[in-house]
């Protein structure tokens, strides 16, 4: 393309500025200008570091429009169109972004330009899109604090920017992204996270509603039934943790200053709902000197985090500390968290096999084929329990024949199969499967692998159920000159751990329930 005139010359802090145009929108550290051509000038700094962005001339010789477009030859990299996390080069998209950086559970991180009202939806969307995770669903930041064992999992509405704001400049405290199984769980299941005995007498059981029904319209409603009970407190200025009785309404927290007398005047006012977030605590026997593990605490969320300024509270068990921490988010965010569990049960699975094994207990049934007019459903529950146990023997003799087949070398499926899997976590221990299951949220059917310890060439299931996790010993053992495993003295024989997971998820076994979540770990 032949251009009449001279060139101009590119020069960087010139005084002289062009008119601004779709140039505005371009990215760049320093602004350049176009000067006219000198006798020999000499040739300008340039730093290689820096993008250089050359604005229009006004030059009527040149028409940009004559030069062809190119295609993007990668569009799935680029940010989908109006979305509000951007993802650049090393310099911001605008003025206005905000960089967060997000760890992954491999201690990699990844650096995110986002606008400041980027929710926490937002940034968990966009991650999975880059991780390339197999499903969309199910996905959390959390909030974590190392040095004071704290973490908190940043609803979905939540602007991260303004979690950010609240962080101490020379903290460790950092964004992660995991799998959380349990944030919206106690809307499916809300007897099991609001036992009775937790409710308060005041909330209103009459007019023949039973607590289930209670609990369930005010889960719809977006709040939460008063909860009471006993707390482990640690004193302000001491060690000493001391039994007090609370009381959680939706006026805030408060305790009795006589037993669990709930009187007006032996009510003493402890915090305000509006401006606490709650954070579980890990390793508080430790760091604070906690009864037991089942820490939490409450945190004023404008403020900054230190040790001094934090609630310390200890609950007896998993499931009173579940309840305490559940009811101070509904009573806080009240039927806006209602809306974002809707929102997330609306969200599109990627694949349809995840969908499919998302789906509840509820919808599987024992059928019988054994006759000739059809399959029908099996109504009596002794006779789909015996229906259960012949499908798994069958099951098991038609593995052995297939094993058996002398076209099945030892190699076509190795015995090391398993390493290769998510659900695999190599030689963890008791106390870290169990921690690992309690992060990505104590759900029925949360499940991972392990090798044991104790035993040699075993292995353990480790499963969660009701709120606990329970254990489960992996032995290999011998028929017919080939090596199996199995979880029930040998009645069911599996050729690798692969069989036993795919077995167990549609057939519970000796378990307590089916295999339905495995506990994963991502890389970012």
């Amino acid at each position: 393309m032949e251009v009449q005139g001279q060139w101009p010359e590119v020069f960087e802090g010139s005084d002289r500025q062009e008119d601004s145009g779709w140039e505005d929108e371009l990215l760049g550290s320093s602004t350049i200008t176009l000067a006219p051509l000198v006798a020999n000038p000499p040739p300008p700094p340039v730093r290689r570091s820096q993008p250089l962005v050359i604005r229009r001339s006004r030059m009527k010789s040149v028409e940009l429009s004559s030069v062809p477009s190119i295609p993007n030859p990668f569009p799935e990299l680029c940010s989908p169109s109006q979305s509000p996390v951007l993802i650049g080069s090393l310099s911001p998209p605008r003025s206005d972004t905000h960089l967060i950086k997000v760890f992954g559970e491999d201690s990699h991180s990844r650096s995110l330009w986002v606008i400041p009202r980027a929710t926490a939806r937002d940034v968990c969307h966009l991650l999975v899109q880059t991780a390339h995770c197999s499903d969309q669903e199910n996905w959390a930041l959390i909030e974590l604090h190392p040095a004071l064992g704290l973490e908190r999992v940043l609803e979905d509405h939540e602007v991260v920017v303004e979690v950010q704001t609240a962080w101490p400049p020379e903290s460790d405290t950092k964004l992660l992204f995991r799998k959380n199984y349990a944030k919206y769980e106690f809307f499916r299941k809300p007897v099991l996270f609001f036992p009775e005995h937790m409710i308060s007498d005041s909330a209103d059981v009459t007019k023949g509603m039973t607590s289930a029904e209670l609990i369930q319209n005010l889960l719809q409603l977006g709040t939460c039934p008063e909860i009471q009970g006993f707390l482990h407190v640690r004193e302000p200025s001491r060690k000493a943790w001391k039994k007090v009785y609370f009381f959680l309404r939706r006026s805030g927290l408060y305790c009795s200053t006589k037993g669990s007398s709930k009187e007006p005047r032996h009510l003493q006012y402890v915090a305000d709902l509006e401006d606490l977030n709650v954070y579980s605590i890990t390793n508080s026997r430790k760091l604070y000197g906690a009864p037991v593990d089942f820490t939490f605490c409450v945190k004023p969320s404008k403020d900054r985090i230190r040790a001094q300024d934090l609630k310390l509270l200890c609950a007896e068990n998993e499931q009173t500390r579940t309840c305490w921490t559940s009811a101070f988010r509904l009573f806080k965010y009240g039927r806006q968290l209602h809306c974002n569990y809707q929102l997330s049960q609306s969200a599109p699975c990627l694949l349809e096999a995840v969908s499919q094994r998302c789906e509840s207990e509820a919808s599987l049934v024992a059928m019988d084929f054994s006759g000739k007019a059809g399959g029908r459903v099996i109504q009596n529950a002794w006779e789909a329990q015996s229906a259960e146990r012949e499908e798994g023997q069958a099951w098991r003799r038609r593995e052995a024949l297939r094993c058996s087949l002398p076209n099945l070398t030892p190699g076509s499926r190795p015995s090391s199969i398993h390493r290769t899997q998510p659900w695999f976590h190599g030689g963890v221990s008791r106390k870290q499967a169990q921690r690992l299951i309690e992060e990505q949220g104590l759900v029925d059917g949360m499940f991972l692998i392990r090798e044991s310890q104790q035993h040699a060439q075993c292995f353990v299931l480790s499963l969660c159920y009701k709120l606990k996790t329970k254990h489960y010993l992996v032995i290999p053992c011998e028929e017919g000159g080939r090596k199996y495993y199995t979880m029930d003295d040998g009645l069911t024989l599996f050729i690798d751990l692969l069989q036993l997971v795919e077995f167990h998820q549609i057939n519970k076994g000796i378990l307590p329930v089916c295999l339905k979540h495995p506990c994963v770990c991502v890389a970012l």
